[in-house]
């Protein structure tokens, strides 16, 4: 079977290319596509034989939170047809980094262990901005096991500076 990746990626490409000017808005709906996408009982749903297309695509729109645009609701159609519901989240992904690049931009996760008020995370976003060299879509997790501190992931790079993190340095060392 070939990968997610290749499967997903013309796809993405192709509603990369047709979004034009409204990226912002495609991204959100095609979001929310593939977080619905990712439900177990929902792909087990459109993968029996007795289900048809209209159905799974009936009820992909009746849960979805916002009215999808024609456009949406075309890629959807195009989607299901092909039996490719299981590769949407990975569409919305290569989707995410295909207009990351175009705006020079990167996603990042703050994972810290207490709620982060504005102040701080403006704060927290501008040094990363600096230090990444490049500006920053971020998006905040609660994780209480680091105790303080946070843990930031940008594409392929961690930065952690977590308690939990430096104790478990201080323990290697000790260690050793």
């Amino acid at each position: 079977m070939a990968e997610l990746a290749t499967i997903a990626r013309p796809y993405a490409e192709a509603l990369f290319k047709t979004a034009g000017a409204d990226l912002v808005g495609t991204a959100a709906w095609l979001d929310e596509l593939a977080a619905i996408a990712s439900n177990v009982q929902l792909q087990q749903y459109a993968g029996n034989p007795g289900v048809t297309s209209a159905q799974t695509f009936d009820v992909m729109t009746g849960v979805a939170k916002t009215a999808l645009p024609e456009a949406a609701k075309n890629f959807l159609k195009a989607v299901i047809d092909n039996g490719r519901i299981s590769v949407l989240p990975e569409i919305a992904s290569q989707f995410r980094s295909l207009k990351n690049a175009k705006s020079g931009s990167s996603d990042a996760t703050v994972f810290s262990a207490f709620a982060l008020d504005a102040a701080a995370l403006a704060d927290l976003s501008a040094t990363l901005e600096k230090r990444f060299g490049k500006k920053l879509n971020m998006t905040v997790e609660l994780e209480p096991d680091l105790i303080g501190g946070v843990r930031v992931v940008v594409g392929d790079e961690v930065l952690d500076t977590s308690v939990k993190a430096r104790l478990e340095q201080m323990k290697v060392a000790l260690v050793s």
